[in-house]
């Protein structure tokens, strides 16, 4: 009879691979992430509208009236992509930024903040909305919101 081992080792092999890890969209953001870094690429209203006009209906309608609504509300905000989707900043910080349903694959769209964003109320308060469509109610809700986050 074998005496019994005092202990048995753990392997220290990954059990999830990195490829696993993300969906394919994730690691489509991500790439996206690193090539913007990359000589200022993702810089610029062009490059924001350029990115805009290649999303589907309804998300492009959305993307172009919230890109209006953001620029006329506060200037201060600079056009960028962030993870490969149109986003506004203030000194190179991400306030907010649009998510077309498409990008992950999702029922809606997706208007968010950052933490970046002056929308602090309390212990809780919200920090993205599900889009859908827009009307006179929701962009004045949201040129409200982008004047106070970047306040």
């Amino acid at each position: 009879m074998k005496p019994a081992q005092k202990g048995t080792q753990k392997s220290t092999k990954r059990t999830t691979s990195t490829s696993k890890a993300f969906t394919e969209e994730e690691r489509g953001a991500i790439r996206d992430r690193v090539q913007e870094t990359k000589a200022g690429k993702g810089e610029g209203e062009s490059v924001v509208l350029a990115k805009i006009a290649e999303m589907r209906e309804p998300d492009r309608t959305m993307a172009k009236r919230l890109h209006t609504i953001i620029r006329e509300s506060s200037p201060a905000l600079s056009p960028r992509l962030w993870y490969g989707m149109p986003a506004y900043a203030k000194d190179d910080k991400v306030v907010c930024f649009f998510q077309a349903a498409q990008k992950f694959k999702t029922r809606y769209a997706t208007f968010g903040f950052s933490d970046k964003a002056n929308l602090d109320e309390g212990n809780m308060w919200p920090n993205a909305f599900a889009l859908k469509g827009l009307t006179a109610a929701e962009e004045a809700r949201i040129a409200a919101l982008v004047k106070k986050a970047v306040s």
